[in-house]
């Protein structure tokens, strides 16, 4: 397994990382076989979040008896000193270990500051201090924010939706990481499953010998297809090119990207899957999204009440109650067709 030196941290992680979003969704059993083999297979980068419910506890189960070759990065999504510091004590637990090697503030709409009345960068420090957390990092959704935290150097890591669909102006977050000797973390490596063949985004991504992507694994199958591109690595050739520029076509303009930030809603729509129904249907397996439950959860956008909750909360500015609308219509004309 190749590694990579992730900006001024020094630590040498591999160039392909494991996002562990969805080993919430099986069991302790499965997620340690997973783990185990990602481990086994040369990944030795690890990516959780005090918010990812049992994630963290997962991860200690199944790694902690080689925590010493591994490096591992968590968030806390705490805004004042006392819930960061209580939520790296949470994650320290969880994690079973006395370290973490990178502590992330997890999608702030600002970026903290020494001495800020929130107290979050000085509990920060405060723990990379005690020995507690090693590297300081920001994660978000937000370019300008992201921006902000590579000028302000005050971050050794950040983390950023990246893949092949990011404009120029996302990608060129990377230089600006690079000349600053900060590491970069790239999340939705895959669009959260929009992009559906690993092999042109995995070669696009690792022309940039300052990332590390975090892939969401949930599957041995899936572990096993990164760890082979790992070993024979895919050359951005033009048939490469040719699926990327098809993708960029078909998934330009604004669309959801499922990061799930808009939740929770007051009448359980689940906006993160439902926003971006019509795209999903084309591009994934098209029966999942066809049975009694799926057709119950997109009919409570009908009962939405415009409480504009989810597009406070949205870092990429969508108008989701008009989204969701329009993709209701487009669900009940394709269920209508298929029935």
């Amino acid at each position: 397994m190749q590694t990579i030196r992730l900006g001024r941290t020094n630590i040498a992680v591999s160039r392909s990382g494991f996002g562990a979003i969805p080993i919430q969704r099986i069991s302790f059993d499965e997620a340690k076989a997973l783990l185990r083999r990602a481990y086994e297979g040369g990944i030795n980068f690890f990516d959780t979040a005090h918010g990812y419910t049992d994630s963290e506890e997962k991860i200690g189960n199944a790694l902690s008896d080689v925590r010493d070759k591994i490096v591992i990065a968590t968030k806390s999504p705490s805004r004042t000193r006392e819930g960061v510091m209580q939520d790296i004590e949470t994650s320290l637990t969880r994690l079973k270990t006395d370290y973490i090697d990178i502590l992330q503030t997890h999608n702030p709409d600002f970026v903290p500051q020494p001495g800020g009345e929130d107290g979050i960068y000085d509990a920060l420090s405060e723990a990379k201090a005690q020995g507690k957390i090693r590297h300081i990092g920001l994660s978000n959704h937000r370019l300008p924010i992201a921006l902000a935290a590579v000028e302000s150097n005050l971050y050794d890591t950040i983390q950023f939706p990246l893949n092949y669909l990011s404009s120029e102006k996302d990608l060129q977050l990377i230089e600006k990481c690079r000349q600053r000797d900060m590491g970069v973390i790239a999340m939705k490596a895959l669009s959260g499953g929009l992009i559906t063949k690993a092999a042109p985004t995995f070669a696009f991504l690792r022309q940039y010998d300052n990332v590390v992507p975090i892939w969401g694994i949930e599957t041995i199958a899936q572990i096993d297809e990164f760890l082979n591109l790992e070993q024979n690595p895919p050359v951005l050739d033009e048939a490469m090119q040719k699926i990327i520029e098809h993708d960029r076509k078909e998934l330009s303009g604004n669309f959801c990207r499922g990061c799930g930030y808009c939740l929770p809603c007051p009448v359980e729509i689940p906006i993160n899957m439902a926003a971006r129904m019509n795209l999903a249907m084309r591009r994934m397996v098209t029966q999942r999204f066809l049975t009694d439950e799926w057709k119950a959860k997109m009919e409570r956008i009908a009962d939405c009440t415009e409480c504009g909750q989810c597009k406070e909360r949205c870092p990429y500015d969508l108008d989701i109650p008009d989204l969701l609308k329009r993709q209701l219509v487009q669900y009940r004309e394709f269920c209508a067709k298929h029935a």
